[in-house]
């Protein structure tokens, strides 16, 4: 199943079946937790308000590339709405605390499907990058995201997951999908994120 919200830990396969009919598998989903189902509703319910629905205060800074207020707005976010099960004990249980912050970040970009291809987990380069958004108008910039949980046998601070995301971007090579599509290297703008628990640094 190629779902960027399934494969970012948004949605949860809970049944899968095949139609011999149609020789394909059909499958069942379930948001994977409280928090993602809030924000669903929060979201269907301003799409039916009848008033313009304004970009929330993440993409509002995403699009600045304000990287301080994107900082401001995750950590309060996390805060109050992470709890130690979404998010895992540490990275190397399964690599599903960085799916739950992968489709929550993910979740927060779905106003911007107007504005960008949202693509994710595809492969680019030599590896498949987390989140990327190409612009649909050139004066947009482009962005390749990459999200880490810090590993604290590897990792001393988050500043230093941050810049293993962003060293991974490089030498991954993630842009050249975006480039070959046309998109100049000028305007291509690389956020890693890392995360622990309740703490986030964007950078």
């Amino acid at each position: 199943m190629d779902s960027p919200l399934a494969a970012g830990g948004y949605l949860k396969v809970v049944e899968r079946c095949f139609s011999r009919t149609t020789r394909r598998f059909t499958y069942r989903l379930k948001l994977t937790n409280w928090e993602v189902e809030m924000m669903f509703e929060d979201m269907i319910r301003g799409w039916f308000s009848g008033e313009d629905v304004p970009y929330n205060d993440f993409i509002k800074a995403l699009l600045l590339v304000d990287v301080k207020a994107m900082n401001r707005f995750m950590n309060k976010v996390a805060f109050a709405t992470f709890s130690f099960f979404d998010t895992g004990r540490k990275p190397s249980e399964e690599i599903e605390p960085e799916r739950f912050y992968h489709g929550f970040v993910l979740g927060l970009m779905v106003e911007l499907a107007g504005r960008y291809r949202i693509t994710s987990n595809r492969e680019s380069g030599f590896g498949r990058y987390d989140v990327m958004l190409e612009p649909c108008k050139k004066e947009d910039p482009a962005f390749v995201l990459e999200f880490k949980v810090r590993d604290p046998e590897d990792e001393d601070t988050l500043e230093d997951t941050v810049q293993e995301a962003l060293k991974q971007i490089r030498d991954k090579n993630y842009d050249s999908e975006l480039i070959a599509r046309g998109t100049p290297e000028g305007r291509i703008r690389h956020l890693g994120f890392a995360f622990e628990g309740k703490r986030v640094l964007i950078g």
